[in-house]
């Protein structure tokens, strides 16, 4: 097995990575407070994002690759312009950590998740708070929008998942299955599976028409993040050490990629389905070439 790029990425945990929806960046999130972006194929560095004042935690991008989304320990959600980097909206409103964020397909709405137990949805044109949510009352790890934009998924510290109709807040269901913390939620883009993570180091894959439990995949050890490629056929996980990915017919290990540090805080793969990207606690990106293209 060819040994992954490493780019030396962030100063302190690497806690996101996302590839750019026209596939020529990678760019990552760190504790130093930063966000870098990053050449694809080249993996040379091309902008540096500053205006956080803490941790950044999470990162989207619209579909148009006009703007990115991250959200911080220092409470705020920022808008920024890409690849500009100039700040369009400072979103505050949260009074925790803000843990995770996510942009609708329309590019229409932000969901923002924080420690504080809120997830907040905002316009991401005017900056306005549209809607605040506090079911789960706890520690919010992630949040994601469904493909067609109608509905929001969240898990955080409490066992269960909840969905929200967009942008009235509805709440449609109580997704039970986990035994402990959610530590992570995505959909499928073609929106027939949702993906979840649970402290307990399970993985559940979800039929969104019956949410009826597909796969139920006991993890070697705890898993923080989790993505789909982009054909819907293949889910990948971190885990200590490592990320694998599964076949979603089979449920079968498909990929598995071992790393020299433990703690393994996010994973992306690229629109084409070429790259694999990983994010550790030793401000390391490591980047697989899961195929070869001519």
């Amino acid at each position: 097995m060819e040994p992954p790029i490493v780019i030396d990425a962030h100063t302190r945990y690497v806690t996101g990575v996302l590839f750019s929806p026209d596939n020529t960046a990678l760019l990552s999130a760190g504790m130093d407070n930063l966000v870098q972006s990053w050449l694809v194929k080249e993996w040379t560095q091309q902008h540096t994002f500053f205006g956080h004042t803490n941790s950044v935690n999470a990162l989207a991008m619209t579909q148009s690759g006009d703007f990115l989304v991250t959200g911080s320990t220092d409470t705020t959600v920022k808008v920024w312009h890409y690849p500009s980097g100039d700040v369009e909206h400072t979103l505050s409103g949260h009074k925790k950590t803000v843990s995770a964020v996510a942009i609708s397909p329309s590019s229409e709405y932000i969901a923002s998740g924080s420690y504080d137990g809120h997830i907040k949805i905002w316009e991401l044109s005017s900056g306005e708070e549209i809607v605040s949510l506090s079911h789960i009352g706890r520690n919010i790890a992630s949040v994601d929008f469904s493909p067609d934009g109608k509905s929001l998924v969240a898990g955080g510290l409490g066992d269960d998942i909840y969905l929200w109709a967009i942008p009235s807040g509805e709440l449609i269901k109580q997704i039970i299955g986990h035994e402990t913390a959610v530590n992570s939620v995505t959909f499928s883009p073609d929106g027939k599976w949702l993906g979840s993570i649970g402290y307990e180091e399970t993985l559940i894959i979800w039929a969104t028409k019956s949410w009826e439990q597909v796969h139920t995949i006991a993890l070697e050890s705890r898993a923080i993040d989790l993505t789909f490629t982009g054909d819907s056929k293949k889910v990948a996980a971190t885990i200590d050490y490592g990320v694998r990915m599964w076949n979603l017919r089979t449920g079968e290990i498909d990929k598995q990629y071992e790393l020299p540090v433990k703690g393994v805080y996010s994973v992306a793969v690229s629109p084409t389905r070429r790259w694999l990207a990983v994010g550790s606690a030793d401000g390391k990106v490591r980047i697989w070439e899961l195929r070869k293209t001519k």
